[in-house]
């Protein structure tokens, strides 16, 4: 297991999925991946929405835009509804549609949500972001599927211990 997926582990099982132990999450992923923004959907199943529930680096202009995504609406829709990575390589002359157009707003470029995913259910979303153009390289696909699976791997233990 890389260092990485250690740190997020030994993280999320010694201080739980609250948000600040998700904010520790994305420090370690900033910091890996080399990227200025991050966020954390978890999904309620109960309305079928993405809730955010912890974020770094997020613009205060579009807090009220991403707090609640529904699936299959930009990247953090897109990746639980496909079950993959979504990536965009330049969030701001992209016109794919993959990105929302208010999207640009965050300064980021180089872009990526990934699915966190336990025994074939999506829990939630994860994303980050740098602010150059980038694509994410298949070994680094890999790893944020990872991580997203070790967090919803403990997700899913916390909601079944409660």
């Amino acid at each position: 297991m890389s260092d990485l997926l250690q740190q997020v582990d030994s993280q999320l099982r010694e201080h739980g999925t609250g948000p600040h132990s998700f904010e520790v999450v994305l420090d370690l992923l900033l910091a890996h991946f080399e990227c200025a923004l991050g966020t954390v959907h978890k999904l309620d199943n109960s309305t079928g929405l993405l809730t955010m529930v912890a974020h770094r680096n997020m613009p205060q202009a579009l807090m009220n835009r991403v707090s609640v995504i529904p699936i299959g609406k930009g990247m953090a829709g897109l990746a639980a509804e496909r079950r993959e990575a979504v990536q965009v390589c330049n969030l701001q002359t992209d016109d794919s549609g993959t990105a929302k157009p208010a999207a640009k707003i965050t300064g980021m470029e180089g872009s990526i949500s990934f699915p966190m995913i336990h025994k074939g259910t999506v829990v939630g979303t994860m994303g980050v972001a740098k602010p150059t153009v980038a694509e994410y390289p298949e070994e680094d696909v890999s790893l944020l599927l990872k991580v997203g699976e070790i967090a919803a791997r403990h997700l899913n233990a916390e909601a079944s211990s409660q």
